[in-house]
């Protein structure tokens, strides 16, 4: 029996919640705050898309498939890469907004890719802040 695991990583930022959902929705803008993803298609344009099924490419890699399970337009959204699922949510603050990503699916994957996965989302909300402190966001 394969065991399974579930890690929940949050931060805050500076930025309105709508800036923050431009950067983690649009497949276009995912190189901005996670430079190992060096491409998508099929997954949704501009915005991800629920049912989609495309792929990523990791660092210029052999493309991995992807199904994006969910969508809450503006709030979040799952998907699903190989055996992982992963939820990216945005969630507005009095001032700015928290960003929280659920990863679930087998200990032998979430575990080592959970700290990866941290690190990516705080610099998400980097990106973020940055782009909100130069009016920076794209439609």
């Amino acid at each position: 029996m394969r065991s399974h695991s579930e890690r929940v990583y949050e931060v805050e930022a500076a930025a309105s919640s709508e800036l923050a959902w431009s950067l983690v929705a649009r497949p276009s803008r995912w190189p901005r705050w996670a430079p190992h993803l060096r491409g998508a298609w099929g997954l949704g344009s501009p915005e991800v898309r629920e049912g989609a099924r495309g792929a990523v490419r990791l660092l210029g890699l052999v493309p991995v498939p992807a199904r994006i399970v969910s969508v809450d337009a503006g709030r979040a959204w799952t998907w699903q890469v190989g055996p992982v699922h992963l939820v990216h949510a945005v969630e507005p603050l009095d001032a700015g907004c928290r960003l929280v990503f659920r990863l679930s699916g087998p200990a032998v994957v979430v575990r080592p890719y959970g700290p990866v996965v941290h690190l990516l989302l705080r610099n998400l909300g980097r990106v973020a802040e940055q782009e909100a402190a130069h009016g920076a966001a794209e439609s």
